[in-house]
């Protein structure tokens, strides 16, 4: 295929340049000079003489445009295409019986009584990329790596399992059990890419659009940090990311090109399936999305390879000696390449070629036929498989494949381009008999007629399985194949965490520094320590995670080569290639593909990492709540630690830092545990816990959520009697109340316990008034083990009905309950039913605001003095106090002025 570096005039941005040339045999001179160079040192060599070039052309004020966007034809010229190794025809045969099966399996999930959908459009238009990609590239895991990390389109799975139905990895039974997961259990298939849900097969979630660019970036960037760190050997594994043009629209898709780029992630290679064409319409109807991708991906350091038009084109394109066919495909939309696509021979030839006598010339020996079967480059096997192999062979940058594709392709007149493509999911028998015709597939018309369309396999032992067979053999075994072959890590002993346990003596300091401390002392394990991963949105020093700079680094490939500004000092910051940690700038999506990568490491690359992800709490579950189910999907483990959490901690921050409801959005991810603890000695049991059920013999694909504060207190000592069951299931009792007569029970959680212990202080001295103060390390865990009770319940009638823990927990103490947190009331309100007496909650509901801390609780009546009138309302309820020392509490503590307050402790960054 002709390039725009084949012709002349040079084309820049898409437009010809009309400089002339006025010496040829100077710019031969320099042409071959280049071309020695790339011969004798190689193109990373030539690269770098070019960029030298363009430096010092632009120091010498020489006007050097931006390449941003070259000719609308193949990036790789005919000429360079290298030997296609493959057989062409049997893969033409395989692809026809795949295309098939897919439509089929989709097709027959349509049919009454089921009618639960799928899409068929999206792996038509992609199917020859992706078989390309099985045939020649994909490495599997046999050889006990990790092989290559396929990242597939969503909305192509059909296509995935209906290839491995030819492969007899699936069975017909599987496929008739498409998006049936329960009802046709165990042979059910998820309707996308679910590890949680396929845990032998699918590796990667994707359908969520946009999260698949960004994970596969960071996978790449995870392999080449472990491959540093000495962990693991991923130099020969590759990242495969199979996205839609539509899908480049999410911030997520494009908002990380730059590190691929600044860190030379050439083991990455994005495939674009440009079929131009979105759910509702085109997807730039009036310009061209090839050309839009190129300038951003090239903008952002990529190596763009474009893959436009098939070898039909390469003769008409070799008599275009003047650019004029090459000026059309430059000038025309994208809207009407899809009209092109429904049309017949006749209209394209009137339309596109009929504007230009020499564009009619070219075409002039073509029949309407030949016309309308001029294709598209995605479509071509052999343009593929040189797309597919200059990717992997390039070096230095990460790669980007923008392959144009007809959106239904091959499934007929009816769906071949059409708006609503998308949405269509059953064939009629008159669409069948087309396909089936256009695939050259021996199905009668009857089989068509009778019943339920059928399936297509060439039988076990044909040429076309042995071949595909042989192929996966040589490539290191089948795709997608998810394996785990991580054994348990040895766990610290209860050495490690008596430190943290001890308190914090006379030393404030807030839970964030306690969780902190925890961290050193697990990281100089021996052989833990190396496995953990730590990732921060650029707040390392925030939480007080700048001492870990001199011995843990930051990494970065290139190590450090400059002086830094505080080299100085004892916490200067560090950069080394093989850094443990990772500094993903200010980028709360990037920090959590960090964190999915690298918590998912121990199936990916059979080596457990550790990901300990310490961030602004509002900036989590909020802003990357999606990623955070994507983390649960792929079964990824790891520490979540939302920092300066509550809506009255941080309040000097105000509105938008202000989080008073995380734990409420965590308790709707079920791979979630999540805890609010108040003090050390509880994070020292909740962390030693969570790697147990992480990283121990019978590890859970959970991960754990802690939020943690910046307000420093003073931390008790564990108690002697530290009751371990009551703080990982949620809820013990910390204080006991020593004086008073009347009974009652405060239940707080997090930064909230020492407002409870200065309540139960006040209402003993107050008003003979004994309460308990409870910690509730875990609403969340709490409210979970109560419904499933409940559902046990439910279900075994005849059993001896079970009482949930929260009850059995709290059936000894005496009531009323009062619960109060730094959180909305919905947060403690999860447990309200299975309290066993009166209950009501103290919240933050509503927005934050800055202002002091003593301020900001007596403002949502959360503070100690609000709990103490929360629990006398309580007992007047119940006819153990008056009424009327309500006004008076009221008065006395000054409950409706929010001046009077006292303001509390400040500072605590940290």
């Amino acid at each position: 295929m002709a390039s725009g570096s084949d012709r002349n005039p040079i084309i820049i941005g898409g437009l010809p340049s009309q400089v002339p040339d006025f010496d040829p045999e100077e710019t031969q001179e320099w042409l071959d000079s280049l071309d020695a160079a790339i011969d004798e040192r190689g193109r990373e060599r030539a690269r770098y003489l070019m960029l030298r070039l363009i430096e010092r052309a632009r120091e010498k004020r020489v006007a050097v445009p931006e390449m941003r966007s070259t000719d609308y034809v193949n990036t790789i010229p005919t000429r360079a295409e290298p030997f296609f190794p493959g057989n062409e025809e049997i893969e033409r045969r395989i692809l026809n019986a795949t295309r098939w099966n897919a439509a089929v399996m989709v097709s027959r999930a349509q049919r009454p009584g089921i009618g639960v959908g799928g899409h068929i459009a999206t792996f038509a238009s992609s199917a020859s990329l992706y078989d390309v990609g099985f045939n020649h590239f994909f490495r599997g895991k046999d050889e006990g790596d990790g092989g290559d990390q396929v990242f597939f389109q969503g909305h192509a799975s059909p296509g995935i399992y209906a290839r491995a139905f030819l492969l007899d990895r699936l069975s017909e039974r599987n496929l008739d059990a498409f998006r049936q997961e329960k009802s046709k259990a165990p042979y059910g298939l998820s309707s996308y890419p679910h590890p949680r849900l396929m845990p032998d097969f699918w590796e990667f979630p994707t359908v969520s659009m946009g999260l698949g660019p960004i994970g596969a970036i960071y996978q790449a960037r995870m392999n080449r940090y472990m491959h540093a760190r000495g962990i693991a050997d991923t130099s020969k594994s590759h990242v495969w990311a199979f996205l839609g043009d539509g899908e480049m629209d999410e911030p997520e898709s494009l908002g990380q090109l730059t590190i691929a780029a600044r860190e030379g992630l050439d083991n990455l290679t994005f495939v674009v399936n440009c079929n131009l064409q979105r759910l509702d319409g085109p997807v730039r109807g009036n310009g061209k999305v090839i050309q839009e991708l190129e300038s951003v991906f090239r903008g952002a350091g990529w190596n763009v390879i474009k893959l436009i038009w098939d070898r039909t084109w390469d003769p008409l394109l070799a008599q275009d000696r003047d650019g004029i066919l090459v000026n059309k495909m430059n000038t025309t939309p994208d809207g009407q390449f899809q009209t092109y696509a429904t049309e017949p021979g006749s209209y394209i030839r009137e339309h596109f070629f009929g504007d230009d006598q020499r564009l009619r010339a070219m075409v002039q020996g073509m029949t309407d036929d030949q016309i309308l079967h001029l294709g598209r480059g995605g479509h071509d096997h052999k343009k593929i498989y040189a797309a597919f192999k200059a990717a992997v062979e390039h070096t230095g940058q990460p790669t980007v494949i923008l392959a144009k594709t007809v959106k239904g392709w091959t499934l007929g007149p009816n769906f071949e381009g059409r708006n609503a493509t998308h949405q269509m999911k059953k064939l009629t028998v008159a669409d069948l008999k087309g396909f089936r015709d256009r695939l050259h597939l021996p199905i009668s018309d009857k089989q068509l007629e009778d019943g339920l369309p059928p399936y297509y396999h060439p039988g076990r032992d044909s040429e076309e399985i042995q071949y595909m067979h042989d192929r996966r053999k040589s490539l290191g075994g089948y795709v997608p194949t998810r394996v785990v072959r991580a054994k348990p890590l040895p766990l610290p002993d209860d050495k490690t965490y008596a430190s943290v346990k001890k308190g914090s003596g006379q030393q404030s300091i807030a839970t964030t520094m306690a969780f902190v401390r925890l961290l050193k002392d697990l990281m100089r394990d021996k052989e833990l320590g190396k496995r953990f991963v730590l990732i921060a949105p650029d707040e390392y020093r925030t939480f007080g995670m700048d001492s870990f700079f001199p011995s843990a680094k930051i990494y970065n490939p290139l190590g450090q080569q400059y002086e830094s500004v505080d080299r100085d000092l004892l916490l200067a910051y560090k950069e080394s290639p093989t850094g443990q940690m990772l500094h993903d700038g200010i980028s709360e999506a990037g920090c959590t593909a960090s964190l999915i990568a690298a918590g998912s490491a121990y199936a990916t690359h059979g080596e457990p990492l550790i990901p300990v992800y310490v961030f602004y709490s509002m900036f989590g579950f909020q802003r990357t709540g999606d990623q955070f189910w994507q983390m649960s999907d792929q079964l990824a483990r790891g520490f979540v630690l939302g920092a300066t959490a509550g809506r009255t901690t941080l309040t000097g921050e105000g509105l938008q830092h202000a989080d008073g409801h995380s734990q409420l959005l965590a308790s709707t991810n079920p791979g979630c545990v999540a805890y609010d603890p108040a003090f050390s000695f509880e994070i020292a049991h909740i962390v030693q816990d969570g790697l147990r059920r992480m990283y121990g013999p019978e590890s859970e694909d959970v991960f754990y959520y802690l939020t943690v504060y910046n307000e420093p207190i003073q931390h008790p000592a564990e108690p002697e009697n530290v009751d371990v069951e009551g703080i990982l299931k949620g809820v013990h009792r910390f204080s006991e109340g020593t004086s008073g007569t009347i009974p009652a029970q405060i239940i707080a959680s997090g930064v909230a316990v020492p407002w409870a212990l200065e309540a139960q202080k006040i209402l003993a001295e107050d008003w003979n008034v004994k309460a308990d103060v409870w910690s509730a390390t875990s609403w969340n865990e709490l409210r979970r083990e109560a419904v499933e009770v409940e559902r046990h319940n439910l279900l075994h009638p005849e059993e001896e009905q079970r009482v949930p823990y929260v009850t059995r927990k709290l059936s000894g103490a005496e009531g009323p309950f009062v619960a109060v947190s730094d959180w909305m009331r919905s947060v403690p309100d999860q447990i309200a039913r299975w309290v066993p007496g009166t209950f009501q909650s103290l919240g933050a509901d509503g927005f934050g605001f800055a202002d002091t801390r003593g301020a900001a609780r007596r403002f949502f009546h959360i503070d100690a003095q609000s709990v103490v009138v929360g629990v006398l309302t309580e007992l007047a309820r119940e006819g153990k106090v008056d009424r009327s020392v309500l006004k008076q509490a009221i008065d006395r503590y000054q409950l409706l002025d929010v001046s009077a307050a006292d303001p509390g402790a400040a500072g605590g960054d940290a």
